[in-house]
């Protein structure tokens, strides 16, 4: 059986949510999606979807089923997998002020709910006209941003070219791995942000290699949170880099928001995909590299305290010494 991809719908206080989130289900293309708010109040869902509620649960006309979270999201989740319906996808939105670290440990936690739900991506809505003030003035917003795999700069038609420009680098200053929309109503398509693969979850794409190694000191910020991206054309030693990964984020893991990448590991053809969200650590092989495909390892650090000098050396130290290619 395989795992059901989720999606956490992420930003700041009138980014944009609602509207993506109600996009989503008048146009689910024939997906049924378990969707999860905080309270139906946030979410405006129009009329003519619900078929039925009660206090958690609306049921709606396109078969997806809408539930509240008051209390705890193990709880949506675990009656959710009790349930006899059968769903394509689940959606979360978080609120406003909401860090997304907890919702996302959820599906590393809980081994039930980690064993039948994979967390695809993070998709953060940002309000392109406000978006500068709020990372000054609020570390949630920052954070949003930071947990994201997929931005959706929105509201670019009250704003001009000159201030989208400077927004998208201020994003990037704080997340470069992250892959940006922009957007007019949150309108765009919606398997960019609820169909990802396993390599588009991570957005680390190689064809983006040259512009974040020329770009990564280009930004100034009066913040905290940083990227540090590390690349490597040589195979990794998978019983050094473990080793060095478990100490790192033992040492580390409280500052480290999020780790994610696609490792080449020595005398393997297949794909090790790593996550990590503090300490919480997953890593699995995926798909063979095909054989005109450039095994590059890619790994994205995003968090605060980030020495760049002692993570690029020591990710550099992992590099196998004897392999068979």
């Amino acid at each position: 059986m395989s795992r059901i991809p989720v999606t956490i719908l992420t930003g700041y206080l009138g980014s944009g949510k609602t509207t993506l989130l109600n996009n989503a289900l008048n146009y689910p293309n024939g997906k049924k999606y378990a969707v999860i708010v905080n309270e139906f109040g946030e979410i405006g869902i129009d009329h003519e979807l619900i078929v039925n509620a009660n206090d958690d649960v609306i049921e709606m006309n396109n078969g997806c089923i809408c539930c509240t979270v008051r209390e705890d999201l193990e709880k949506i989740l675990l009656s959710l997998i009790k349930s006899e319906n059968n769903f394509d996808g689940i959606l979360i939105e978080t609120t406003g002020l909401a860090d997304p670290a907890p919702v996302a440990q959820t599906f590393y936690i809980n081994e039930e709910i980690y064993r039948w739900a994979k967390l695809n991506s993070i998709v953060t809505i940002v309000d392109a006209k406000h978006v500068l003030d709020q990372i000054e003035n609020s570390p949630e917003a920052i954070g949003q941003i930071a947990f994201a795999d997929v931005i959706l700069l929105n509201k670019i038609d009250i704003v001009t070219k000159n201030e989208i420009v400077e927004v998208k680098n201020c994003l990037q200053s704080v997340n470069r791995a992250a892959e940006i929309y922009e957007t007019r109503h949150c309108e765009i398509k919606h398997s960019k942000i609820l169909e990802p693969g396993s390599e588009s979850e991570l957005n680390i794409n190689s064809n983006r290699r040259e512009y974040l190694l020329e770009n990564k000191h280009s930004h100034k910020h009066n913040h905290e949170v940083k990227s540090v991206c590390l690349f490597t054309d040589k195979p990794l030693d998978e019983n050094l880099f473990n080793s060095w990964m478990r100490r790192l984020l033992a040492e580390h893991g409280k500052d480290l928001l999020r780790t994610k990448g696609i490792l080449n590991i020595a005398n393997r053809d297949e794909k090790l995909v790593v996550q990590a969200i503090h300490t919480l650590l997953e890593s699995k092989y995926t798909k063979q590299w095909h054989p005109e495909e450039d095994r590059q390892s890619k790994l994205v650090f995003i968090g605060k305290n980030i020495d760049e000098l002692d993570f690029r050396n020591d990710f550099q130290a992992c590099v196998s010494r004897t392999c068979l290619y």
